[in-house]
């Protein structure tokens, strides 16, 4: 069907426009220069496993994207080029005392350089690859302990390593914004089994790692798949302005809550005039919605925030670095940077709020936006990871909700029962396959899609239908600019043809002992199935005694309610236990070593009432 031909703010540029790197593409042509800037050395091989032997991460997958010389018709040229500068990797000098570890995971793991050792600044996603890069840097800088650890916001892709370079006892402070623990739990385990299967079409899981497949993540290559954990911070950073001594160097913190996470924040290093912007300014159009779940951003308190930055920072920098992607030097090119990235941001969320109240939808508003000439030019600001179209909708979303004001979008049919309505409508599967195929044909694949996807829904076993649809996605994913829109695309289309590929971890299970007691009960009734639970009532009275704490949970009309330091104790059943007790009770090792008063047959009656999730739910058919 051919590659999608959209404009750069739907995702990117297709039509088989394959040519030399570069060719068609915005860009500094300092960026390449500036990405192998103070290399010291790679990790060679570059594939990192863990203690059985699994391959956790493998570098020299996408040495293709260096080598090559010419981009291929199945990749956008824009993509290419940014996919080819973040597939760098090794230790890299930032600046004297500052060091990197970029392109052995998503993240990088910057190390700064103290009296006595080193502080790991976001240990990357799992520990086996954060291990790996502390032995890197070592090697060439010497064997420095870990005097610190700093954790920027609560994405697992800056903290989930952390047991790599700390031991989970070790009495290093661990230093984190304010609020860093509720978030990290809210997206990670409450909602961590639907935003990890989301998170596997985000990274493009199961396509092969080559020009039809995985090229990028935008951010970074893609994700490591080892073992995930989380030491929870000592430190709390609570205002602009903090300033904490760390191994004898001075961080001065900015607070940026509701920018790229919820609770976030830019550090200043003074004596080494570097500005670390954490999540806050790459080298791309970051996300306000990120297309596997989360918060809606702020994109005008981001705005805001980066110029914050630049008042409180620009004159004491001569380098700016992030959590991704590769630094800019140079106070002019700092400025040039953060303004650009300050500027659209602030003019997405300006733009979006004056067409949304001349009467425009989010989907209307992301069709006809325009953007400034010097931005369209910008290559930092380019949509390889955000978009311009899903910005905006996100940006509509926040102020508006799901709702665009259509009555009769108001209560439409699911996704099964539209399909099958769209098959009567058409006159049957035939007729409509037929449609989605003319459609496509004359060069309109995102409503080929739609139409192929309602056959799906209402057929799912038309094995034509799916075929169809595969192959329209595959152009649409093989044109976009946008690195998680491809991947979107591609793992649609080889989830048509071929079954769910088991999900690579579980964030849940990994992060369970960080949780505090409260969130523990969080994640429980999250698990009870309602329905099932509607006529149960049962009330357990927890004793926590490593913790000095009480809590009482109830199960009333379907719901688990709970509380610490209840008035009332008169339960149903009261157990005395430790906290590492209570997650072996959930986790199926029974009452062993627990004292329990009263009727132990409640806890089996609430234990009955759980849901076990899905990890692998299907998506692109019913």
């Amino acid at each position: 069907m051919g590659n999608a031909a959209t404009t750069r703010k739907n995702g990117g540029t297709g039509g088989g426009t394959g040519g030399a790197i570069g060719d068609g593409a915005r860009g500094n042509a300092d960026d390449a220069a500036n990405a192998d800037r103070g290399f010291v050395a790679a990790l060679t091989p570059g594939v990192v496993k863990d203690a059985t032997g699994r391959v956790v991460w493998n570098s020299d997958a996408f040495a293709y994207l260096i080598d090559a010389k010419q981009c291929p018709d199945t990749v956008n040229p824009k993509l290419w080029r940014q996919a080819g500068l973040c597939a760098r990797q090794g230790l890299y000098e930032v600046t004297e005392g500052v060091y990197q570890v970029r392109g052995l995971d998503l993240s990088n793991m910057t190390l700064v350089e103290g009296e006595r050792g080193v502080v790991v600044v976001d240990p990357l996603v799992s520990e086996e690859v954060a291990a790996a890069a502390l032995k890197l840097y070592r090697e060439h800088r010497g064997q420095r302990a870990v005097t610190a650890v700093v954790y920027t916001h609560p994405h697992v892709d800056h903290f989930g390593g952390v047991l790599g370079v700390i031991g989970a006892q070790d009495e290093v402070p661990v230093v984190a914004p304010e609020h860093f623990m509720e978030h990290a739990v809210s997206e990670n385990v409450y909602a961590g089994t639907a935003m990890i299967r989301r998170g596997m079409y985000f990274s493009g899981f199961a396509t092969p790692v080559d020009p039809t497949g995985q090229v990028n993540m935008g951010l970074g290559m893609s994700t490591s798949t080892g073992t995930v954990g989380l030491v929870p911070p000592t430190l709390i950073v609570t205002k602009t302005g903090q300033q904490e001594v760390l191994d004898g160097v001075r961080f001065v913190f900015q607070m940026t809550p509701g920018t790229e996470a919820p609770a976030e924040m830019n550090f200043h290093l003074p004596e080494r005039r570097a500005l670390c912007m954490a999540e806050n300014a790459c080298h791309t159009l970051h996300n306000l919605l990120t297309l596997r779940g989360a918060q809606v951003r702020d994109a005008r308190a981001w705005s805001r925030y980066l110029n914050e930055a630049i008042e409180l920072f620009l004159d004491g920098s001569d380098v700016v670095f992030a959590s991704h992607h590769w630094p800019t030097w140079g106070r002019a090119e700092i400025r040039t940077f953060l303004t650009q990235q300050r500027d659209m941001y602030g003019y997405l969320h300006d733009q979006t709020l004056r067409m949304m109240n001349s009467g425009l939808t989010g989907i209307e508003i992301a069709e006809q936006i325009e953007l400034p000439p010097v931005l369209e030019r910008a290559a930092h600001v380019g949509g390889y990871y955000g978009s311009v179209s899903h910005g905006v909708k996100a940006i509509y979303q926040r102020y508006m909700g799901w709702f665009d004001g259509n009555p009769a979008h108001l209560w439409q049919h699911p996704p099964q029962a539209q399909g099958e309505r769209y098959i009567k409508a058409f006159g049957g599967p035939d007729k409509l396959l037929a449609a989605a195929k003319s459609w496509a044909d004359a060069g309109d694949p995102r409503f080929a899609a739609e139409l192929a996807s309602h056959l799906v829904f209402g057929q799912p076993d038309n094995t034509e239908a799916r075929e169809l649809l595969a192959e329209v996605l595959t152009g649409l994913g093989q044109g976009a600019e946008n690195s998680t829109w491809r991947n979107f695309y591609l793992q649609g289309a080889q989830e048509l043809l071929n079954p769910i590929a088991p999900t690579a971890i579980s964030l849940a299970a990994s992060l369970a002992s960080a949780l505090s007691v409260t969130q523990i009960f969080d994640s429980i009734g999250i698990r009870i199935n309602g329905p099932k639970a509607w006529n149960e009532h049962a009330s357990i009275l927890w004793r926590l005694t490593d913790l000095g704490e009480t809590y009482r949970t109830e199960l009333s009309n379907g719901a688990l309610i709970h509380y610490p330091n209840p008035k009332d104790t008169n339960t149903d059943l009261t157990l005395t236990l430790t906290k590492a007790q209570l997650l072996g009770l959930l986790a199926g090792q029974g009452l062993d070593g627990v004292t329990a008063e009263g009727d132990a047959s409640v806890l089996n009656r609430l234990t009955a009432l759980l849901d076990d999730p899905d990890p692998a739910f299907p998506i692109v058919t019913p």
